[in-house]
């Protein structure tokens, strides 16, 4: 049953498959609607702009729905004058971070995915996991993810899709809130105390009438997560869709990372999938160099 990988260097998906795979690069919990816009600041006053924040705009113009743009698009989306934009997108250009192609459209260039590759987070954590990701999705033939935490939002690094599993669309690099996912939710229920409780009484996005937004829940069901070590979310994000996630730990035994497998949420069989997502994160939690003790 042939399959469909997105990876890259720098909980959710589509469809089943069989031993053929292509993959591509930074996924979630269920989820059908776009990415996320990148956080990087986009402040509203020109003037009082530093150079690096200049520079930081131009390239946070690009996102998953904007990989291509002219300079013109490029001036309005970062919010400077046009020939600020024209002398930066230049030097960024000459050196390597963007690429104009032969219509005069401007891409994301790949001197930015050298340097992205270098986070200890990104590929060299993706390389180490892919072995055991592609164990679970063999064992199970969903959609198999892995992601990592930044700040309030999930970040995923790597996903693996079947062609028939649940209809689903991801993007590696796609960042939803903790809250909605299982993968967040395992990350989350790792945090201290206080960070915690502090993301408990901050605003709860709600994507489904099902989405936890209840303080006392959320509590709940992270008390639940670090119980049975495994997170369980139905429904978050879409309402198709189930996903069973565990975290990963690191060297030093900290969550550093969670993996989760995606499955159509009419069927799923958490009981089954349970031991193989456990048995995914210990496997990738000793290649990161982790010892459970005595």
């Amino acid at each position: 049953m042939p399959t469909t990988r997105s990876t890259t260097t720098a909980d959710s998906a589509t469809a089943t498959g069989s031993t053929a795979t292509a993959r591509s690069a930074p996924a979630t919990d269920p989820a059908t609607t776009a990415p996320r816009p990148s956080k990087i600041p986009r402040p509203a006053a020109p003037a009082t702009r530093s150079a690096p924040d200049r520079l930081l705009a131009v390239l946070a113009a690009f996102d998953h729905t904007h990989t291509a743009l002219s300079l013109s698009d490029i001036s309005r989306r970062a919010g400077l004058t046009l020939t600020t934009t024209h002398r930066l997108v230049g030097a960024l250009t000459e050196w390597g971070a963007l690429e104009r192609d032969t219509s005069g459209t401007y891409h994301v260039g790949l001197r930015l995915w050298e340097i992205a590759a270098l986070a200890p987070r990104g590929l060299a954590l993706r390389q180490l996991a892919l072995p055991y990701l592609e164990d679970l999705y063999e064992s199970t033939h969903e959609n198999v993810q892995l992601a990592v935490r930044d700040g309030a939002e999930v970040v995923y690094t790597e996903w693996i899709s079947g062609r028939s599993a649940v209809g689903v669309h991801i993007r590696v690099g796609a960042r939803w809130p903790l809250h909605a996912t299982g993968v967040g939710l395992a990350l989350l229920a790792h945090d201290d105390p206080d960070g915690q409780e502090a993301y408990c009484t901050g605003p709860l996005a709600s994507f489904t009438p099902y989405t936890i937004t209840d303080p006392v829940r959320l509590r709940r069901v992270l008390a639940e997560v670090r119980h049975t070590g495994v997170a369980v979310s139905s429904r978050q994000i879409t309402d198709d869709a189930l996903s069973v996630a565990a975290p990963v730990r690191g060297q030093g035994g900290a969550v550093v990372a969670a993996v989760s497998v995606v499955v159509p949420q009419a069927d799923a069989q958490v009981p089954a999938l349970v031991p193989a997502v456990r048995l995914a994160a210990r496997g990738i939690s000793r290649a990161l160099g982790w010892r459970p003790e005595p």
